[in-house]
């Protein structure tokens, strides 16, 4: 297109700099964070509900994008793609499938609780195994059909004297043939993959909420409240990436002078705003182990797993159900007592 798309994420050095440190940080928690996720889930929790499947996914998410760190890095400490064309398509391919996949699943979680609270009676259908998996199937074949406008507009190009010392380099960018196509590409990332998916998941905690004032939800906020730091702290950490996608939209659309301000923002901001799109990739094994710190003396290893089968809502109704289950039973044997008391009474006045 214009020249205004010859710059890419390494085209400002604080940026950059920023940025590699946040990626190096980010890779060394994430990776061994979400591997021993992944392993508590697969290995350590006998029966696994809907919640741990969907933790499940949302790890491998994640863990699969830690893996990519490295090539970040190294093009960000470089300024320079040495990987060639096929891995800029299909890496920057996997990051995009990783921001849909992650956001769906996280609105999955939010829609399976939405469901608990709401429609309690149809509950059993709807965390059916079978369901839910066909669910995750058709989650990642959309995470699969959304990211695509990454392979087809990302390529790499040379910029001369843009490196470091005034040497040449090769840089991996976003590419559009006209203002249309780059308003779609950014459009589409950010009106699917957080304005659309983040209003859902508003709306069903702003439900979820108001009947957790009900005392007979209460067992289930410490639950609501893992699910729900998960939630802000994607929005918290995807919101700046949206906000220069926008920023990006309205600068293609408007006039050359305010044009050219826009785009040094949005270029300026644009490595960094990435950056802290991958602390959300790491930062869901921190808040676990937060939440299950208090499992840590007494299951050792395990503690990740107990915190899972604690968490989700089958479970707590499970327990809720063998609690008043148990309540039944002690009040049929109190009954029984009492009418064995009352016929000894009678016999005895009988005898009398």
């Amino acid at each position: 297109m214009e020249d205004n798309e010859t710059e890419s994420i390494v085209s400002s050095e604080a940026s950059t700099i920023i940025g590699t440190i946040i990626l190096t940080l980010v890779f060394f928690i994430g990776v061994p964070g979400n591997l021993f996720i992944i392993w508590s889930i697969l290995f350590r929790i006998r029966k696994r509900s809907v919640t741990s499947l969907l933790i499940l996914n949302l790890a491998l998410a994640d863990g699969a994008l830690m893996l990519l760190t490295p090539f970040f890095i190294v093009y960000l400490a470089l300024q320079d793609w040495i990987f060639g064309l096929v891995l800029c398509k299909t890496l920057f391919y996997l990051c995009c499938m990783n921001m849909y996949t992650s956001i769906f699943v996280i609105t999955l979680l939010s829609l399976d609780r939405l469901a608990a609270m709401a429609w309690p009676h149809k509950v059993p259908f709807l965390r059916k195994k079978s369901l839910v998996i066909k669910v995750l199937v058709i989650l990642w074949m959309m995470t699969l059909g959304f990211a695509v406008p990454a392979v087809v507009y990302r390529t790499i190009r040379s910029d001369p004297g843009g490196g470091k010392a005034g040497e040449n380099r090769t840089v991996c960018l976003a590419f559009h043939q006209s203002r249309g196509h780059e308003v779609f590409q950014y459009g589409l990332e950010t009106f699917f993959g957080f304005v659309v998916p983040f209003s859902v998941i508003l709306g069903s905690y702003g439900y979820i909420l108001r009947r957790l004032r009900s005392s007979k939800f209460q067992r289930r906020i410490r639950s609501e409240k893992l699910i729900l730091a998960i939630i802000v702290m994607f929005g918290v950490l995807w919101l700046p990436y949206h906000v220069v996608n926008l920023i990006q939209v309205v600068a293609v659309l408007s006039p050359k002078d305010l044009q050219s301000r826009l785009d040094h923002v949005w270029k300026s901001c644009r490595a960094v705003t990435s950056a802290l799109a991958f602390i959300s990739s790491c930062m869901n094994p921190v808040l676990y182990t937060f939440a299950g710190k208090g499992y840590m003396k007494t299951a050792g290893l395990n503690f990740m797993a107990k915190l899972f089968e604690g968490t989700a809502p089958d479970s707590a109704d499970k327990k809720a159900s063998q609690a008043k289950d148990q309540n039944q039973q002690r009040s049929k044997e109190r009954i029984y007592q009492d009418s064995v008391e009352l016929q000894r009474s009678k016999d005895t006045s009988i005898v009398e």
